[in-house]
């Protein structure tokens, strides 16, 4: 995919997730909508959405949020039936998600899962590109972006579903493409957002090649295996936490992890923390895991 070319070349999909919880490992994809469009003729090409059966039952505090039941999904085939549908969904476009890291985490984890590994599609985030391009709005949530910017929305838009959020997500991209020239690069634009998301940079699986993480650092990919190694075992985690360079740094800690965010800011744990019983962001560059706590 020659990115030099303008924006007004490109292919694009927008898609957007509601899950079963904030972190993948924990948590699942409970549904899953897209809308593919074509910035050569400025209409939408096709439209993709489903619902996805969890492994367990959603909380009453999750389903408040998307308002979908567990009635709703108690049919629907699982995520490892339709992976390859969105995988064919997303081909030979440019993908585009609102707050893309939250569901290039969730995707990630499944096309690890159930397929051969993640897209090499390049990956743009409508939350940043607006943060640089959109000025005058309250924040840039996409539904204070859409009710602001009186962006077009669908007969029965429902906020908190995955086609009507992915269209939602599509219009905000459009509405950035407005504020640049339509000549511009594709690459170039991406630099609003400093650069394209990459698929590698969200991965919990890794083969040898220590390039697979972010960092390009072999500790940090064995710190992931591990941590999500100890999620999936249901096992506590004993570890020093790295705050500065003060001797209550070196105090050991006990966490229940519950998962692993991998994002531009940086990759973290969440876990419940033994110390107060509260759950917290432990990012992994200041982990230390000791010797007892390893799976």
């Amino acid at each position: 995919m020659n990115l030099d070319r303008p924006w007004s070349e490109f292919q694009f999909v927008a898609f957007d997730t509601e899950t079963s919880g904030a972190y993948p490992l924990d948590s699942e994809i409970v549904e899953f909508g897209a809308v593919k469009w074509s910035a050569k003729t400025g209409q939408n090409v096709a439209e993709y959405q489903t619902l996805l059966k969890p492994s367990r039952p959603m909380s009453d505090f999750i389903i408040k949020i998307h308002g979908i039941s567990n009635e709703m999904v108690q049919d629907a085939p699982s995520m490892k039936d339709k992976i390859s549908e969105i995988q064919n969904f997303f081909s030979d476009s440019v993908l585009v998600a609102h707050h893309a890291p939250f569901d290039m985490g969730f995707m990630a984890a499944d096309f690890e899962k159930f397929t051969a590994g993640v897209p090499d599609q390049p990956v743009l985030c409508t939350s940043l590109l607006a943060r640089k391009l959109i000025r005058g709005t309250t924040n840039h949530k996409l539904q204070t972006l859409v009710k602001e910017l009186n962006l077009k929305q669908s007969d029965g838009h429902q906020a908190h579903r995955a086609l009507d959020d992915a269209q939602s997500c599509l219009e905000v991209l459009k509405e950035c493409f407005k504020r640049v020239p339509s000549g511009q690069s594709l690459l170039d634009f991406a630099k609003n957002m400093n650069g394209f998301l990459q698929w590698k940079n969200f991965k919990l699986t890794f083969d040898q090649d220590a390039n697979s993480a972010r960092s390009g650092d072999p500790s940090q990919i064995q710190l992931i295996q591990k941590i999500k190694s100890s999620i999936q075992a249901g096992m506590d985690l004993n570890f020093i936490y790295l705050k500065d360079s003060s001797k209550q740094s070196q105090i050991p800690r006990a966490m229940t992890p519950v998962g692993i965010v991998r994002g531009p800011d940086g990759d973290f744990v969440v876990g419940r923390c033994h110390n107060d019983g509260t759950q917290k962001r432990f990012y992994l560059s200041k982990v230390r895991l000791l010797d007892e706590s390893l799976p």
